[in-house]
């Protein structure tokens, strides 16, 4: 029930130690405000690694060749091994669960110009799944078709960061770039969701690169995604069966020791992921912990401020329990002034921690950290948790006030 009276008894108490109320409220806001800005980092962390995994098929699995570390059949140690086309049939024989599929050659680097522009940028011979591995989406004309790969077309797909550099606001589509020294018709214009770094790409039939950089069969990698399954384990569980099944294949063809852990590595984004999840959660918990450490420091202050304020209302209290105050009375008076010093300095605190993640949280992007933010039931939770923290704050004065004695109140000086 409200009561005029407990209030205008709460805000007379607190003007009567002005400086010692702010200075214990600032030591809990300033926990609230460290315990927000922990868990918009975390949000932000994780919006970070979710943008990093769009960048390809959440589900894709990538095949790259090693150096050997053991010997083996006769074989010497450092052996670099090199896949061939033949070698990316036998991964994709009689695995009818794979979904998109692509070899890739990659050059290193190429200058690529057109007209008086030029740049240098990643050129790729892939296939044409290679599209949904990445994830890239045409915003014109097309990609790389299976009759552009069957004859070694001199056809290039380019990213739209390519398309700004050296085409400026022009269409393109049946343009001619040239690389090394060779000249190529752009068909198509993709976009990743991987940015600027993704987009400074070009896309060319695997096997128009094979023969201009007289590679023979040779790859350099090969990818495959398999069916989305809600289910973490389930899918990891499948793709781990897969990739095994593809390593005991290659190896044997290869000559590679089953023991071998450099010959070839895999990369997994279904496990990556799953990592990354428990990664982000572990921080989280690391987080909640270190702000919710820093806020008991603040609650401890205003549980010694509740004992200082019960001490020095020895009398006063000895004098309403001799009028007849009810122990529960004694205890709702000081966990009134508890409750209400830790909560409202903790929503200023609350306050100021999500101002300053709107402000800056939208400008703030880096590789593994992307706008950082409290949604609303975090807001809700640490009101509550304020709540419970000043209750808990003031009970133990409150306790103590409520067991005095009205004659030894009475006697206390």
């Amino acid at each position: 029930m409200f009561s005029l009276e407990r209030w205008q008894e709460v805000f007379e108490t607190i003007s009567k130690n002005m400086l010692r109320t702010f200075l214990t409220g600032v030591s809990v806001g300033s926990g609230i405000f460290i315990l927000i800005i922990l868990l918009g980092v975390s949000v932000g962390m994780q919006n970070g690694i979710e943008k990093q995994f769009k960048n390809d098929a959440s589900n894709i699995i990538n095949i790259y060749p090693g150096t050997t570390n053991l010997a083996y059949k006769g074989l010497n140690p450092g052996r670099r091994i090199q896949f061939t086309d033949e070698d990316y049939e036998l991964a994709l024989g009689g695995k009818d669960e794979v979904v998109y599929k692509s070899s890739v050659y990659q050059n290193r680097g190429g200058l690529i110009s057109y007209k008086k522009e030029f740049g240098s940028y990643r050129v790729q011979g892939v296939m044409p799944d290679f599209q949904y591995l990445e994830n890239a989406s045409i915003i014109e004309g097309r990609f790389i078709n299976q009759n552009d790969v069957d004859n070694s077309e001199k056809y290039v797909v380019i990213g739209n960061q390519v398309k700004k550099d050296l085409f400026k606001d022009k269409s393109p589509l049946g343009e001619y770039i040239i690389i090394r020294d060779l000249n190529y018709k752009v068909v198509g214009v993709f976009t990743d969701p991987g940015g600027d770094r993704e987009e400074s790409r070009v896309f060319l039939p695997i096997t128009t690169t094979q023969v201009v950089s007289g590679a023979g069969n040779k790859i350099r990698s090969m990818g495959f995604t398999l069916p989305k399954i809600d289910d973490y384990d389930e899918a990891l569980a499948i793709s781990n069966k897969f990739t095994a099944q593809i390593e005991r294949q290659l190896k044997a063809k290869l000559l590679i020791s089953p023991l071998d852990t450099s010959g070839m590595s895999f990369s997994n984004n279904i496990e990556n992921t799953k990592n990354i999840y428990q990664l982000i959660s572990a921080m989280k918990i690391f987080f909640w912990f270190v702000g919710i450490a820093t806020l008991m420091a603040g609650i401890i202050g205003v549980s010694n401020i509740m004992l200082i304020i019960v001490k020095e209302r020895t009398k006063e209290i000895g004098i309403r329990k001799a009028l007849g105050a009810r122990p529960m009375s004694i205890i709702g008076m000081v966990l009134h002034e508890s409750i209400f010093v830790t909560a409202f300095s903790g929503i200023i605190g609350l306050i100021l921690g999500l101002g300053l993640l709107e402000i800056v949280g939208p400008m703030f992007e880096l590789d593994f950290m992307v706008n950082p933010s409290v949604d609303f039931s975090i807001a809700l939770t640490t009101v509550v948790i304020l709540v419970v923290a000043g209750a808990f704050a003031g009970f133990f004065p409150a306790w103590r006030g409520a067991k005095i004695k009205p004659i030894d109140a009475l006697r206390d000086e």
